[in-house]
Order: C-alpha cells, then sequence, then structure tokens
C-alpha cells in the first residue's frame, strides 16, 4: 500500500527513545523531513542519526512543549527551514505517579501530568494548525492511551490526562476537519520497554510478590491477543492516521493494545 509520505514535513515530540524512536525512524524510512522537538536534544541526536543515515532531511530543536511560546516558536522554525509543516505526531509524554490512588495523588504530581500530556499537546496543535488550515493539508496525530479509555486504578492522573487529550483530539478535528486537517488519536496499551518492565511490572511483581516474569505474563493474558504490544506497532498506528491511506478518518481513537480497551 503506497503512503504517499514522501517528502512530507513531519513535526516528530518526544523522539528520543522507545515508541517516539520507532515513530521517527518509521517516517524517516517512508521519506519524510523531520523535525524533532524536545527538551533534551544530546538524547535525540542519535535517533536524528540514524534517521539522517536513511537519506532524509533532520532538524533537532530544543523545546519544552509546556511553553506555549516555546512550541510556537518551533513551528515557526519548522516553517522557515521546510516550508510547510504537513504533518505533527505528539509522542511527547508522561506517566504520572504509578500505584497510587486518587487520593494519595499530590496536586503537584496533577499538574505535572496534565501539564504535559494535555497542555503540552494542544500548544504543538494551536502552533501549526493555522499553517495547515492556510494549505488546507495537514495530519495530526497523538498518541494517548487506554487508560484514557477505561479508566485504571493506581493510575488516576495518568488517565485523566489521557481522557483530557481524547477531548482535545476530537474538538480540534470537528473544528479543523472543514479544512483538510485529520487529527486523530492512537491509544497504545501496555507497550514493551523499560517503562513497562522496571516500573508496571515492578510495582505489579512488588505488591503480588511474584517474580517479574509473572508479572509480565499476568499483563499479558489482560489482551485478547496474549500479547503486550511493541514500539513497532504504534509507530505502524500512526504512519496509517498520517497518510492518504487514512484520508476518510478524522476524530477517532485508535487502540493498539492487543485487544483490552474494546473488551
Amino acid at each position: 500500500m503506497e503512503l504517499q509520505l514522501k517528502d512530507k514535513v513531519a513535526v516528530i515530540t518526544g523522539p528520543a527513545k522507545g515508541m517516539g524512536r520507532a515513530i521517527t525512524l518509521a517516517f524517516a524510512r517512508e521519506g519524510c523531513a523531520l523535525v524533532l522537538a524536545g527538551r533534551d536534544v544530546a538524547a535525540i541526536e542519535p535517533v536524528a542519526a540514524e534517521a539522517r543515515a536513511l537519506g532524509v532531511r533532520v532538524r533537532v530543536v530544543r523545546c519544552d512543549l509546556t511553553d506555549a511560546g516555546q512550541t510556537e516558536a518551533l513551528g515557526r522554525e519548522a516553517e522557515e527551514l521546510f516550508g510547510r509543516v504537513d504533518i505533527l505526531v505528539n509522542v511527547a509524554g508522561g506517566s504520572g505517579p504509578i500505584g497510587k490512588t486518587g487520593w494519595e495523588t499530590t496536586a503537584e504530581e496533577f499538574d505535572d501530568i496534565v501539564g504535559l500530556n494535555m497542555k503540552g499537546c494542544f500548544n504543538t496543535m494551536h502552533a501549526v494548525l493555522p499553517g495547515m488550515i492556510s494549505r488546507r493539508y495537514g495530519k495530526i496525530v497523538n498518541v494517548g492511551g487506554t487508560f484514557g479509555m477505561r479508566g485504571r486504578a493506581g493510575r488516576m492522573a495518568y488517565s485523566a490526562s489521557k481522557w483530557g487529550l481524547r477531548g482535545i483530539t476530537k474538538s480540534f478535528a470537528l473544528e479543523a476537519g472543514p479544512h483538510n486537517v485529520n487529527v486523530n488519536c492512537v491509544a497504545p496499551g501496555m507497550v514493551d520497554g523499560p517503562r513497562f518492565r522496571e516500573k508496571v511490572c515492578a510495582d505489579l511483581a512488588s505488591k503480588q510478590g511474584i517474580p517479574l516474569e509473572e508479572a509480565m505474563a499476568r499483563h499479558a493474558a489482560d489482551y485478547a491477543l496474549r500479547r503486550v504490544s511493541t514500539d513497532e506497532d504504534v509507530a505502524m498506528a500512526c504512519l496509517f492516521l498520517a497518510s492518504e491511506a487514512s484520508r476518510q478518518i478524522t476524530g477517532v481513537d485508535l487502540p493498539v493494545d492487543g485487544g483490552w480497551a474494546a473488551l
């Protein structure tokens, strides 16, 4: 299937590791020019080098996504460098407190994760949408999470932030749709990697007094497909929603979770 992404210009936030790295390299393999944004540019540079080795143009931009001034500057820099922004993929986000009830969560913890997971995405969309609307073309993909679709005990703050991101996505989709701009949300379930193994599974293993491997198996058993998603699974969903293959899809939440949110 031809995704028609070659020479498109994509801004990707949170590209340094995990699914962010996988998404970045997936777009690079499709021939997109890339603007990679985040606070730690040293961590982003190795991924940028991998993308350049695939023959695409890459610019790394230091940006605190919770700062509206910095995200507006990010949008301007991308426009000045490449002439336009065709695609925005908001990957950057945090996990918030893990294993805490809502009443144990502090106001500061709640504010931090909502500020990053919701306001950060709002800021970047606010920065690039005027250009997309003026050109009558754009694809925005926000990376949410299935805990923002069903909720999760011990993850109240994170669930709230991702639930809110769904509302932001749907409202922007309705507003930008008449201008030929698609706005969608990919909702990963558990994704295998350091955060899943060292935080989520480690917390379950500690509470249940079981080995880490058993904790991982218990999580996988919750899913219809009996397996945990990978970074590449999420990257493929982002490619699809950024491509012309999904031209008639907007405002959706696409779970990439092996069958958990829908069951």
